[in-house]
Order: C-alpha cells, then structure tokens, then sequence
C-alpha cells in the first residue's frame, strides 16, 4: 500500500514539473514587447477601477448607521433647509448657468464627455429655455431638452418601483400610523415641517431632502428608508432627489407652482386618499388611491386640495422622487455629480 503511494505521488511530481516546465518555455517563446505592454495595460485597468470606484456618488447610508451617527448640520425640527448662498437648487441669477457648465467640465475631465451632448446642450442654453417655455412646464432650475413630455406617466414608466412600492403599501402606512399619533399631544412634533398654503394645513415629514437624508426621521422609518434602498429609480444623490409623507388636512388648497426640473418623475403612493381630494397636473385632474401609486411631472403646473370635511380625515401620499425614463444612466451619473448636495 505504501508502495503504491509512493509511486503516485512520484508521478504527481513528474505532472507537476512538467506543468512548470512548459509554463517558463510558454513565457520565453513570447514577445518580450507584447507581454510589457499587456501587463502595463493591466495596471492602468486597475488603476482607473480605484480612480472610478473612488468617486462614484455615495450610496444610502445603512439604516444602522443612522441609528448611531447624530443629526447633520443644518437641521431645523428635523427638516434640512438650505444654508449655503451658492446652492444651485435655491440660486436663481445670472452666474447659475456658468457654475453648471463648470461642474460639467470638471465631470467631463474625470469621466468622459461621452454621452453628455444633452446635458451640454441644456446648460449652455439654459435660459433661453426657461424663458422661452410654455406657460403649462417650466421648471424653475435646470430643464434638460429634448425628453418626452407629459403631465401624468404610467404605470409601467417605473413598474419595478412602483411595484416595490405598492407591495410595502402596509408598511410604509404602519410607520406612519405611529408618527402621526404626536399630532395629539403637540402641534407640530419634531421632525414634521408646515408649508405655506393659502388655506388648510399642509404638512411634510421628510426622509430624504434635496438629495440629504435626515437622520432623525429616518430613525423613526427605519423600514421605509430601508425600502428606498430597494428602488432602481430613486433619486437619492442630487438636489433633485426627495422622499417625504405629505399631510394634507381637509380644507386645503396647495397654491399652483412647478416643479424645479423635468428630469425626474414624482410618485405618490396613496396610504390616506378620502373623497373630494384632487391632484391637477397640466391642467388635468386625477384622484389617489389607496395601495396604488401616481406617477407625474412636477415640471408641469400643478397643484393639490382636500375638500373633503373634518369627519374624512387627511389625504396622505408617500412622496419619492424616480428618475425619468428616458434620461439615461451616463446622464445620471453626471447630474449627480453636477446637482450634488453643497457643490
């Protein structure tokens, strides 16, 4: 039995040495040239991998990390508001443009300028597109040409989304079943923001805003955060992007306005929609519903009410904002780097 074995493993060494044989006479029949200019293409592969992967926008944050880290700076009862004079989002004069077109090159000159002919486009006539649209869609900040327009979207625009979406109908209004009780004891509990209406009461409990997350409202969603991480389409990396729950009280009117840019589709998911409450959009009027989501252009005049009475209860909408269909991936990338947060 020995024997055996001795004699096997003699001929795994003899397989062995010829394998390494035949390997260093495989390398010396080589092109000395060719195999220095393989591994130098090798190493400016792996190079360029680190540069890339080292600047791609962030990710979501973990839900546990928010359970740990303190609120960011700059929030205000939970909400972030805006602090910086330069903010592309909140800055509207004449050296917008030029500061677009600047974070554009600095893109270009990390990235390419493949497939930015749009973009390109878009900025360096900026305000002769803002200026020249019809009065229907006008977005306030950035309009990107040459996407097809429409006030309401399908379904199917965004179906993985609005599937995840409307499969966690259940747990998304549970969280805020559970928020919402603090309105008993306070007027306005931490966290929740009140906007301007003419009439009624309009109020936002945000998760995401312009692009940031708020820490402390995300604590008290921990799973609806955590299901933004499961959309393909959510704008989670520029100015452009929110997530909230929106609040309105019977009586309300949301003065008409538009959105700051076409390049996003705005969903709400119906977890309260009592009768005599409507969204009109370009003109047109439609309903939410309840477990079902409604996808549209904010670019468009639009505008929302509850006529509802005091015995229906608010109308209540989950609020994320998707990516347009038709902007593609290398488009989002650069609008994520051009609109980040602080830039």
């Amino acid at each position: 039995m020995s024997l055996e074995w001795l004699v096997a493993w003699s001929w795994s060494l003899d397989g062995l040495r010829d394998c390494i044989a035949t390997g260093i006479q495989s390398v010396r029949d080589c092109d000395t040239t060719a195999v220095v200019t393989v591994a130098c293409l090798l190493v400016l592969f792996v190079w360029y991998c680190y540069h890339v992967g080292r600047e791609q926008p962030r990710p979501y944050v973990s839900v546990n990390s928010l359970m740990q880290g303190t609120d960011a700076n700059g929030l205000q009862n939970g909400y972030v508001y805006c602090q910086s004079p330069e903010c592309v989002r909140c800055t509207h004069n004449e050296g917008l443009n030029q500061k677009l077109y600047h974070n554009l090159q600095e893109y270009a000159k990390r990235y390419s300028w493949s497939g930015m002919g749009r973009i390109h486009k878009g900025i360096r006539e900026q305000g002769r597109y803002l200026n020249s649209r019809p009065s229907i869609q006008k977005p306030e900040v950035f309009f990107l040409p040459d996407l097809p327009t429409t006030p309401y979207f399908s379904r199917d625009a965004q179906k993985h989304d609005v599937e995840v979406l409307e499969r966690n109908f259940q747990t998304i209004l549970c969280e805020f079943e559970s928020l919402y009780k603090a309105f008993s004891n306070c007027s306005l509990p931490q966290g929740w923001k009140m906007n301007s209406t003419p009439s009624g009461e309009w109020v936002t409990f945000y998760l995401v805003n312009q692009g940031v997350c708020v820490p402390r409202n995300c604590r008290k969603c921990p799973r609806t955060y955590r299901l933004l991480g499961s959309l393909r389409t959510c704008i989670g990396n520029n100015v452009f992007g929110n997530a909230c729950i929106s609040v309105l009280s019977p009586g309300t009117v949301i003065t008409e306005h538009y959105g700051p840019t076409n390049i996003r589709i705005r969903c709400h998911l119906g977890l309260k929609t009592p009768s005599g409450c409507e969204l009109v959009v370009g003109g047109e009027p439609q309903c939410w519903a309840e477990g079902r989501c409604l996808l549209f252009d904010d670019s468009f005049l639009h505008t929302a009410f509850h006529e509802g009475s005091a015995e229906d209860g608010p109308r209540v909408v989950f609020m994320v904002d998707l990516w347009h269909p038709n902007v593609a991936a290398a488009e989002r990338q650069a609008l994520d780097f051009i609109f980040a947060p602080g830039r």
